[in-house]
């Protein structure tokens, strides 16, 4: 049997399976809906038991998967979900002791999901141009041990971004296509740049923006995931889904001295057109 430590974030589950995830400390309580749970109590039990309330309410002690702790981040802005996060991390090629700048922080979800997969050794550098803005995500980062592997930066990155030689760089900005060049400065020759955007309009936009510039290998995507209620006897589709959160769009920078050509991924799309268009003209089409 595992026994949680001190510092060690865990999650309480309720029989009305609602969830309750902190970081364990010594002296200290979690107020439920359903009563107090000393911290104490999570301690002496190991993970798989249950603890109960002052009010005899009982709770199941588990670890937290990544993806819950991600989804309990508290946010004063929309967070990326972790089915696009997923994808982001695999795009980027995310690994320990890469240097990665995103923008803007927002509430700091994949800001927190960078900083746990580039530990060790690795750093984050995020961007948001208010200030007030990045308070709450340094605190999540904070609470979950994360925030020495994140450099916070209060910075407009229309000046240029202050760090170069990135191995990825990520926007979330409302307007990604006026700050191609700055990342482009700032990303290492074969780095990884990614963005999400939440309109085909923008999608449009960014990708004519790559025209002319030294980038290749686009790619255009939305993740959707559809979940099931797993109930014995009647597994069916939930009736509500978390659908269309965003488009992600991937590219890589090609060396200075590469000529600069429309992204590959472009290329690949003009040529199945002519392709189609030559099958509609021997059809008769």
């Amino acid at each position: 049997m595992r026994l949680p430590k001190p510092g060690e974030i865990v999650m309480l589950v309720s029989a009305d399976r609602k969830r309750f995830i902190f970081a364990l400390r010594d002296g200290e309580q979690m107020h439920t809906h359903h009563g107090i749970v000393p911290h104490a109590d999570v301690l002496a039990c190991g993970y798989g038991g249950t603890v109960v309330s002052h009010t005899g309410a009982a709770f199941l002690v588990l670890r937290p998967s990544f993806e819950q702790i991600l989804l309990n981040t508290q946010r004063a802005t929309q967070i990326l979900y972790p089915k696009d996060i997923g994808l982001i991390l695999l795009k980027l090629n995310v690994v320990p002791g890469a240097l990665i700048a995103e923008c803007g922080t927002g509430s700091g979800a994949l800001t927190t999901a960078l900083a746990r997969y580039v530990s060790p050794g690795g750093r984050v550098f995020s961007y948001e141009a208010r200030e007030e803005a990045q308070s709450m995500a340094e605190r999540n980062l904070e609470r979950l041990g994360l925030d020495e592997a994140v450099t916070f930066h209060a910075h407009d990155i229309a000046a240029g971004f202050l760090e170069t030689d990135l191995d990825a760089l990520f926007l979330d900005v409302k307007e990604p296509w006026a700050y191609l060049d700055q990342a482009l400065a700032a990303l290492a020759g074969g780095g990884f740049l990614g963005a999400l955007v939440p309109t085909i309009n923008q999608v449009v936009a960014l990708t004519d923006a790559f025209v002319g510039r030294p980038l290749a290998e686009l790619d255009v995507c939305e993740v959707l995931l559809r979940q099931f209620r797993a109930v014995p006897g009647r597994v069916r589709p939930y009736d509500r889904l978390t659908a269309h959160t965003g488009y992600l769009i991937f590219a890589r920078k090609l060396e200075p001295n590469e000529p600069a050509t429309e992204p590959v991924g472009q290329s690949h799309g003009k040529a199945a057109r002519r392709s189609s268009e030559r099958r509609e003209t021997r059809h008769g089409a």
